[in-house]
């Protein structure tokens, strides 16, 4: 230990600033200013070596005078230095033992694991020290030969860093340290994209390209030649930064509470926490969820106010809640023609997602409605900036970001509008070519708009043509026909067109996105003219005269921000923009043929959920079973003993971790769970919450039960899951989907109304309502939609003797769903057997408010069953 001080030191004065007048004045005046601070530490670091040298002489030289007392020889130092000499001999002597005697600890404890959720000092023999010195013997022995590895200074996040670590000091900047350690400036953007969101040791994170704080911790990239012809630059300051004061979060044991005098399972060794990966988003405000950065963008800059893909690319909040919001409208159309057919499967998968999983961690953004349109970037302050509110006559992408830079605008365009939101978000339209589209979107992607058949209603939002000149005549004759529209109507401007009632309807902003072409730049730069009167918003990729040009880098940042107040772009890959077109054509309003009742072969019809990836057996659960424990997924999260409901000691994510383990009864792993319940949070840091939650679950379940020794969330060593134990926990969930089971196997109509009826008792609600948690939607869709076709085979059960009770049953369901056509269709034809024309008319009405919220109409499908219905009472003598 005190030849690795002694090291460290020197290292720490190798990196000083250099000594000269104005230094030596400036720790005059300021000891501790962080320019001069390292000299004020390094001249504390040799007084305490010089105090420990002259105790040690003193006591050589008492041990003689008690051998020589003849001489007398006496040297004293004072009480306090004595005692300071005493300190460092013993942090010396323990650190010594420490280094021999945990290998020894490590091999006698390697056969014996435990549960990584159970609280330390509660492992057998094991204490707590023992498990501090463990799982420090593994991390040393995990490490590699390099200096920034063995150096326990350096976060663990960055040890293994393949181009080394870099010690930041005053007067570095990303493009200097890229330059320096890498041999190419442009390659700043990895350094960032790799520390991006890292806790270094005084607390902070990097967040923003253009804030370093002096001390820091950067990992680099591999030092490889990334441009033909150069060689690679070696770093100009390659050793470790001295070792903070305390180390890293992932290496801090979690603590936690349990019950004296018992043991958890000790079963399977400790697992590494994982650490954090660049795209981790953990900040010492725990501004970690994306849904507290969408509220906290004031003020704040870089990534802030964004989300960073998995990949490639970044969203502004503004983007990331226009596609959120088109996923919630994909989710609604599904459930409007989601079919009822039976037997239905009982199963625990989710509805598949309409978000693909590159884009399903922009759900995390929460209900956030939109609120600007073609929102394509952020200023400094963090706010989105709209395509249509920037001045000029028009924008040029240019620089090795300007693909994905139009890629991104082309999704917020399009987007806008989709889901209402009222005049000020119309739907714009966007003309542009497939020479553009072949740029943007993967190989051999289709190169036509988003409605192909032309049958939305309203229009085609995305209208492609051959090339740039035919692009650019399509626009100018939308010049010429607006231009006269504002001549008949008296109006000045388009958006002042668009506040009057007295005409048709309103103009959408109008897009055009060409490739920088000199031979048509006139025309373009002639239809900027007319942006601001006529709501016409020209785009080229590439560099054009006369139009405002964006240099932008492959991360979105803009080299001229003050051109149009633009700092960053959205950035979107090919695959991404191809998911989010093909979203948008799912989610567009239009006429729809849908399925009829009477005529639809039930064969034909996909059940959602066997596309799902899921395939999890249901525990057997009949509703009768007692257990000491009563866990209600169905509706809010409630937990129940024989003594009554359990109300207080949970932790809200120890709930939503309950919930996450009865959908997946062949459980979780740590892993799992943190990237299920905090998708948007560094590992190291969900994975310490998920523990918590697991450990406050038990220990509440076993006070409230009485029962000190059950588990209740047993733990699979050989799997490394988590799951409930099935003896001492009933779900409502398992008893519904055990119920549908029950009915359809059943012998007998009135066996399976029975297990139906059960099933539909047990429906309390939404599962896991009141969580907004990205992941619960899908599985809610999924059992909602179950439940619904339990609804509908009652009905078909009881409709011919008791037609009343069945229109009941169906009306519940509707109350549970009121968008799903199929259930208006059933109470349609009941009511037309009945001969009740005026009820069929009033069902059909009640379906399309409920569709016009999505700015829908009822299918054809549905309306040919109510016109059948009225017309066959027609027949039978009534009158329309």
């Amino acid at each position: 230990m005190l030849a690795g001080t002694a090291i460290a030191l020197l290292a720490c004065g190798s990196r000083l600033r250099p000594l000269d007048a104005s230094t030596a004045s400036l720790w005059l005046q300021d000891p501790l200013d962080p320019a001069v601070a390292g000299w004020t530490f390094l001249s504390f670091g040799w007084l305490l070596w010089a105090m420990f040298g002259i105790g040690t002489v003193a006591c050589v030289l008492a041990g003689v005078r008690q051998a020589w007392r003849p001489h007398r020889l006496r040297l004293r130092l004072p009480g306090p230095v004595r005692s300071l000499h005493a300190a460092l001999l013993g942090v010396a002597a323990v650190s010594s033992v420490g280094h021999t005697s945990a290998p020894a600890v490590a091999a006698s404890t390697a056969h014996t694991g435990h549960d990584p959720a159970a609280p330390f000092g509660h492992h057998g023999h094991q204490s707590s020290t023992h498990q501090i010195i463990h799982t420090k013997t593994i991390e040393l022995g995990q490490q590699a030969a390099p200096t920034a590895v063995m150096d326990p200074g350096i976060p663990a996040w960055a040890r293994h860093a393949p181009g080394g670590v870099h010690h930041v000091i005053e007067g570095d900047t990303l493009w200097d340290i890229a330059q320096r350690t890498l041999g190419d400036p442009r390659r700043w953007h990895e350094i960032f994209r790799l520390n991006h969101g890292h806790e270094q040791a005084n607390g902070y994170a990097l967040t923003d390209p253009d804030q370093l704080h002096i001390g820091w911790d950067l990992a680099l990239p591999a030092r490889i030649n990334t441009t033909q012809g150069k060689t690679p630059v070696s770093p100009t300051d390659s050793r470790p930064a001295p070792a903070p004061e305390s180390g890293p979060t992932a290496n801090k044991p979690t603590a936690t509470t349990a019950t004296p005098g018992r043991s958890d399972h000790a079963s399977e060794p400790a697992p590494s926490i994982p650490s954090s990966s660049p795209d981790g988003t953990s900040t010492p405000a725990d501004t970690s969820s994306v849904g507290a950065r969408a509220h906290a963008g004031d003020g704040q800059s870089g990534d802030e106010s964004g989300i960073p893909e998995p990949v490639q690319g970044w969203a502004s909040l503004g983007l990331a809640c226009l596609i959120t919001a088109v996923a919630a409208l994909v989710r609604l159309q599904r459930r409007r023609h989601a079919r009822l057919t039976g037997p239905m499967r009982p199963s625990l998968a989710p509805h598949p997602a309409p978000l693909p999983e590159p884009l399903a961690h922009y759900e995390a953004t929460g209900p956030l409605r939109p609120a600007l349109a073609a929102p394509i970037g952020t200023d400094s302050a963090g706010q989105d900036m709209s395509l249509f509110d920037l001045p000029g006559p028009g924008l040029a992408l240019h620089g090795d970001g300007g693909r994905a830079a139009a890629r991104a605008l082309l999704a917020a365009v399009l987007a806008t509008g989709t889901t209402g939101g009222g005049a000020e978000m119309r739907r714009p339209v966007v003309v542009t070519t497939t020479g553009i589209l072949a740029q943007l979107l993967p190989k051999d992607a289709p190169l036509v708009g988003l409605d192909p058949d032309g049958i939305s209603y309203d229009g085609e939002r995305l209208i492609v043509l051959g090339d740039a000149a035919a692009a650019v005549a399509h626009a100018e004759q939308e010049v010429v026909r607006r231009r006269r529209l504002l001549d008949t109507l008296d109006a000045e401007t388009i958006a002042a067109l668009n506040a009057r009632t007295d005409h048709a309807e309103g103009q959408a902003p109008y897009a055009l996105l060409v490739e920088a072409d000199l031979e048509e730049a006139a025309r373009i730069l002639a239809i900027g003219a007319y942006r601001a009167a006529l709501d016409m918003y020209p785009v080229v990729l590439g560099p054009l005269d006369g139009l405002t040009t964006l240099d932008i880098a492959v991360d979105g940042t803009t080299t001229n921000e003050a051109a149009l107040g633009l700092r960053r772009l959205s950035t979107m890959t090919a695959g991404d923009l191809a998911a989010v077109l093909v979203l948008l054509a799912e989610g567009m309003p239009r006429p729809e043929a849908g399925h009829d009742i009477d005529t639809a072969n039930p064969g034909d019809v996909a059940d959602p959920v066997s596309t799902s990836t899921a395939t999890q057996a249901v525990p057997a659960q009949a509703a009768q079973i007692i257990a000491p424990i009563r866990l209600q997924v169905l509706g809010p999260v409630r937990i129940t003993t024989d003594a009554g409901p359990v109300t207080t000691g949970m932790r809200s994510g120890s709930y939503t971790v309950l919930a996450s383990l009865a959908v997946h009864s062949a459980g979780r792993t740590l892993d799992q769970l943190a990237a299920d319940l905090h998708p948007d949070t560094a590992p190291a840091v969900a994975v310490k919450r998920v523990r918590t939650d697991i450990t406050t679950a038990r220990r509440v379940l076993r006070t409230s039960t009485g029962n000190a020794d059950a588990m209740f969330i047993v733990y699979d060593c050989a799997t490394g899951r988590y799951q409930l134990d099935p003896a001492l926990v009933t779900v409502d969930l398992w008893q519904l989907l055990t119920a549908i089971e029950r009915a359809n196997t059943a012998t007998g109509d009135a066996r399976a109304l029975a297990a139906l009826r059960e099933a539909a008792d047990l429906y309390g609600g939404d599962f896991a309502e009141g969580q907004d948690r990205a992941w619960i939607i899908d599985y809610a869709n999924s059992y909602r939609h179950q439940i619904l076709a339990v609804y509908a085979r009652i009905a078909e059960i009881i409709e011919t003797d008791h037609p009343d009770e069945a229109i009941a049953a169906l009306e519940h369901a509707i109350h549970l769903d009121p968008v799903n056509e199929e259930l208006h269709q059933r109470i349609m034809r009941i009511h037309g057997r009945a001969h009740r024309p005026e009820a069929v008319r009033n069902t059909l009405r009640r379906l399309e408010q409920h569709l016009a919220d999505l700015d829908t109409e009822p299918s054809d499908a549905t309306r040919r069953v109510a016109d059948r219905q009225l017309h066959t009472y027609t027949f039978a003598g009534g009158h329309r």
